[in-house]
């Protein structure tokens, strides 16, 4: 018999990852003040210099943020004003964002109905005179289908920019994902697999000229101090987060494992026939950022499950299309049916590394008993 736990199983819960690393993570703080190394400097030099290796990327440019990232990723291009990006419909609206804050419209297309990426048969109908790139998202940390994609930038001469805020770790054909563009996305927000203690985010590419862009653009327009080349912004990385990232970084294979066990476990073991899952490509390699489920019955299963103490989360009940900020594209409902279907039944159940095989089963005793 089922009994119901008096402590609530959250959809993600920080305290336990740093309650472990308090200590390692205090000690690199106290060697970013003994120098005052708040801004930039060699503690964010340190972690770009691991990031990218751990990417398998030549160069990664810390900055602060994910949403930061794509609009310098898409300047470097030199998309701007009149140009047009391809995005998914179903993502997070940073990925909208970077796209508007070049002056740039976000183009959208559907998400696949199996996997929850981006469609790569709705890609070329969207294609215009202005279309400039294509921004495949990595959505929950699993990698969207890259040879698709990349094939129809390739045969349109578009950029390929990979969002891969939520997939540090994840493989591709058993490559790490943010080495198949002209540069990758990543977003270090606390709550991601590799989060900063703080705000942060990162770029990686191969071309050393993006790179040189990006280290200018993000340090305001210049390389030499005072001395300004370009229009630039101040976004560059804290030391402290970098310090912060370069110790959770050793440890991000280890949770993104542990992460794959439970997913292995929801995957196997969640028999409902009421409850839908992502399909997982045999190509692909995810991180589980995310574990996100549908079910016609959205409302009586949140109420349920919070019910038997477990809370979950909703990753994204409005798509980008629909959402106000950008009413003035004048897209409807009915546009994207697959996107809409999801942010309307979809729900996130418990996902962190620090989950005990205790609450795994819990969890999944409560869902097939719904």
């Amino acid at each position: 018999m089922l009994v119901k736990r008096s402590q609530k199983i959250n959809c993600l819960d920080l305290k336990g990852q740093h309650q472990q690393l308090k200590a390692e993570i205090f000690e690199a703080f106290e060697r970013v003040y003994e120098i005052t190394a708040f801004s930039g400097g060699p503690f964010v030099e340190e972690f770009e210099k691991y990031f990218a290796g751990y990417s398998e990327s030549d160069y990664c440019v810390g900055v602060n943020n994910g949403t930061s990232a794509i609009q310098l990723a898409l300047l470097a291009l030199g998309i701007g004003e009149g140009d047009e990006v391809i995005i998914p419909a179903n993502t997070f609206i940073a990925t909208a964002w970077g796209v508007t804050h070049v002056g740039a419209t976000p183009v959208f297309v559907d998400c696949d109905p199996q996997t929850w990426e981006i469609d790569p048969s709705q890609i070329e109908s969207k294609i215009s005179s202005k279309t400039k790139a294509v921004i495949g998202v990595h959505l929950y940390g699993m990698p969207f289908d890259i040879d698709s994609v990349k094939s129809i930038c390739d045969k349109h001469n578009l950029f390929l920019v990979e969002d891969a805020a939520q997939a540090q770790g994840a493989k591709y054909n058993g490559k790490s994902v943010g080495t198949f563009g002209e540069m990758a996305c990543f977003s270090f927000y606390p709550g991601k697999n590799l989060g900063a203690c703080g705000e942060a985010g990162g770029i990686t590419t191969n071309h050393e000229k993006y790179a040189l862009k990006l280290q200018s653009l993000r340090n305001h327009g210049c390389v030499t101090r005072y001395y300004h080349d370009e229009i630039g912004f101040n976004m560059r990385m804290g030391g402290l987060e970098g310090a912060s990232l370069s110790i959770k970084l050793k440890y991000l294979e280890g949770w993104n494992n542990r992460r794959r066990e439970i997913a292995k476990r929801y995957q196997k073991e969640i028999v409902n026939s009421k409850i839908k899952l992502q399909f997982q490509p045999e190509n692909t390699d995810s991180v589980y950022h995310l574990f996100v489920v549908t079910t016609d019955e959205k409302e009586k299963f949140v109420t349920y499950l919070n019910e038997w103490n477990i809370a979950p989360g909703f990753h994204y009940p409005v798509p980008c299309h629909l959402q106000k900020a950008y009413s003035f594209l004048n897209y409807k409902i009915g546009d994207f049916p697959h996107s809409e279907y999801l942010a309307a039944h979809c729900v996130s159940l418990p996902m962190y590394a620090e989950l005990t095989d205790d609450e795994v089963s819990y969890v999944i005793q409560v869902i097939n008993n719904f």
